[in-house]
């Protein structure tokens, strides 16, 4: 009996309100710990070495679009991995990765401590010093964190990150009490950072015995830095220009009011970390009408709207009272207006950031490169206008508001596009059977290629491996995808890392949506028109009497075998959804010939088909300029990939 396997985005909704649930209350109570530790702070050093303090912490925060580089693309990567040893084996190269990353920081920050010093006004460089301590810990830190992220470890990661705001809150507390003043707040946190990356050691399994890919590694890891560094930059810059514009007592008394923006921002972060690796894992028909990203976006909205009223209708007193009365601020724009403001702001801001960590979590997204140029705009624009405290804040409303238009028009295309695709389809609905994996159809794809030429060495000493695949076995399915690459590896790459694959069933009605791929006899036959039934046309017409003798001989072949064999093995077929087209990537002359012969011939073929939104970057589905560029740039990338050494190195790795 044939199913259609339906996708339940119910399910990612549900475990994204239980993880976040878990982050956020871990966040609530960081959160708490840090606002207990800015208050003491404040309130016993003062504004200006509180100044002094957030200036320092605010160039770890710079720093930390390094650390959540790491972190985020771990996470990505680790859940994107379905065993255990894969997962392990991808953790290990990150974590080498940021220790080189953690401490070439560390040695420019040394270096450059005088410098630092000099233009946030600090006391003396020995700030910087103890700063360039704890970022060497904390670039790796965001590796571990980013494997229990990746791993689903919701409650160990949570607890991690309160791990480390209650050492900072206590180291800081014991250095105040025996007299270090500022160096001993900063010492502090330092030592926190330490202390959270020796407990974050992840329970890993044994590496795998094969490598484990990365696609588009380099892309990855650039699109994390630009979109963190974006972040970091927007979350920050205003503190660190207002210490250099402003009176150190104006510049601690911003400084406190920033607090607000962090609180607001660690709840949203906490929502973004729940979702990502869920995204990360899911299947495209499941976050085909992005009900996670209106989740997130919701959660993130009510969070932020609620903490922005109640700032504003707090009275002022309470602040003064909990930072001290030097904190006050008196007439029209006093201190619960400017908390508002901020709250604002940011709660504007982490919206863009949910839509653009979403986009992230599934693709290589060109929106971190929108927020990286406003974050330069933004810096431009306070340092143009800085004549007070407010229009320092309006300015970066009004800049998060365009940003927040600007990243959300490509989904609001999308989602009017789905709506529209979904009332207008002629074509219908293709019958899917179930859902199966990359390895499944590499397989079979193999299986129906392996008497090629190119494999005729290893046709004797491989075919057990070829003809009975045993799919559970990683270390065999990490040998049969080198092997096919030998041949088709050009191919294979250029399909997106988020296909995702069905096995289908072919109606004779469905033929109307399969289109043969542009190539070799194929286009002297279609004669521009490449749809799968023209083909049928012209072959049944004289228009065959065109088309080389050796070509038909082929066709005229495979329908007598198709007569007398039971199965005739697997065509690949890929497309956006399955509603739309679909390209067949490998057995045009099995289908055609199935097609000529009867309708029943068709299901003597098992039909796969991949599945992705962003299969128009591929070009066996879509050719144009972009595509062919694209393939060309990947034939460039992977030059010097050698699958057949690729291939002895696997069969010698176990027996």
């Amino acid at each position: 009996m044939v199913t259609n396997v339906k996708a339940d985005p119910d399910n990612l909704r549900a475990r994204v309100l239980s993880g976040s649930f878990v982050l956020l209350s871990g966040s609530a109570l960081v959160t708490t710990i840090n606002f207990a530790y800015n208050i003491a702070v404040a309130r016993f050093l003062g504004p200006m070495a509180f100044g002094h303090a957030s200036a320092v912490y605010t160039l770890l925060i710079l720093i930390s679009a390094v650390t959540l580089s790491f972190q985020i693309v771990s996470a990505k990567v680790v859940a994107q991995q379905r065993l255990p040893e894969a997962k392990s084996t991808a953790y290990k190269a990150f974590q080498k990765s940021a220790w080189m990353s953690g401490v070439l920081i560390a040695i420019l920050l040394v270096l450059s401590r005088n410098l630092l010093a000099a233009y946030l006004n600090l006391p003396g460089p020995v700030l910087i010093l103890w700063l360039a301590v704890g970022v060497a810990f904390y670039v790796p830190l965001g590796t571990r964190r980013g494997y229990l992220q990746g791993a689903c470890s919701f409650q160990r990661l949570a607890a991690n990150l309160v791990l480390e705001g209650f050492c900072r809150l206590c180291g800081s507390l014991l250095a105040i009490a025996l007299g270090f003043g500022v160096t001993g707040v900063i010492a502090a946190n330092a030592a926190a950072v330490v202390i959270a990356y020796l407990f974050a050691l992840p329970k890993i399994a044994r590496p795998a015995p094969y490598e484990v890919g990365i696609p588009d590694a380099f892309r990855e890891a650039l699109q994390a830095i630009v979109f963190f560094v974006g972040q970091v930059v927007i979350n920050n810059c205003d503190i660190v220009v207002v210490k250099h514009f402003f009176l150190p007592t104006a510049a601690g008394l911003y400084a406190a009011v920033a607090l607000v923006g962090r609180v607001i921002f660690a709840f949203a972060w906490a929502v973004v970390n729940t979702m990502f690796p869920i995204v990360a894992e899911a299947k495209p028909q499941e976050r085909k009408n992005h009900g996670v990203l209106g989740t997130s976006l919701l959660l993130v909205f009510a969070l932020g709207s609620m903490l922005a009223l109640i700032l504003r209708l707090a009275p002022a007193w309470i602040w003064t009272t909990l930072f001290g009365p030097q904190f006050a601020m008196h007439g029209k724009y006093d201190l619960p207006y400017l908390l508002a403001l901020y709250a604002a702001t940011t709660c504007v801001y982490s919206l863009s950031v949910v839509i653009i960590a979403y986009e992230m979590s599934y693709r290589i997204a060109n929106t971190g490169w929108v927020q990286l140029a406003f974050s330069g705009v933004l810096i431009a624009g306070i340092y143009r206008f800085h004549s007070s405290l407010q229009q320092v804040v309006w300015v970066q409303l009004v800049m998060m508001v365009i940003l927040l238009i600007v990243v959300a028009m490509p989904f609001l295309r999308s989602m009017w596009a789905n709506l529209h695709h979904a009332g207008s389809s002629d074509l219908g609905r293709m019958r899917t059977i179930r859902s199966t994996s990359e390895d499944e159809v590499i397989a079979a794809f193999l299986k129906n290629d392996f008497h090629s030429p190119e494999f005729e060495e290893y046709q004797k000493a491989l075919s057990g491996l070829v003809m009975t695949p045993d799919l559970n076995d990683a270390v065999q399915n990490a040998r049969r995808r080198a092997l096919l690459f030998i041949r088709h590896g050009k191919l294979w790459r250029e399909l997106p890392r988020d296909t995702e694959w069905f096995e289908v069933e072919l109606r004779v009605s469905d033929l109307e949506r399969v289109r043969v791929f542009p190539r070799a006899q194929w286009r002297k036959l279609a004669r521009g028109d490449f749809a799968f039934n023209q083909i049928l046309r012209s072959l049944r017409s004289k228009r065959r009497h065109t088309i080389e003798r050796a070509f038909l001989s082929k066709i005229w072949a495979l329908r007598r075998w198709l007569d007398r064999d039971t199965t005739a093995g697997a065509v690949l077929l890929i497309g956006l959804d399955e509603y739309g087209p679909l390209t067949i990537l490998d057995g045009n002359h099995r289908l055609v010939a199935a097609a000529l012969n009867s309708p029943e011939a068709l299901r003597k073929i098992r039909f796969f088909c991949g599945l992705s939104a962003n299969m128009t970057r591929c070009c066996w589905y879509k050719t144009s300029l972009a595509t062919l560029c694209r393939y060309g740039f990947n034939m460039v990338r992977h030059l010097v990939h050698d699958p057949e050494a690729e291939l002895a190195r696997l069969l010698q790795s176990a027996p």
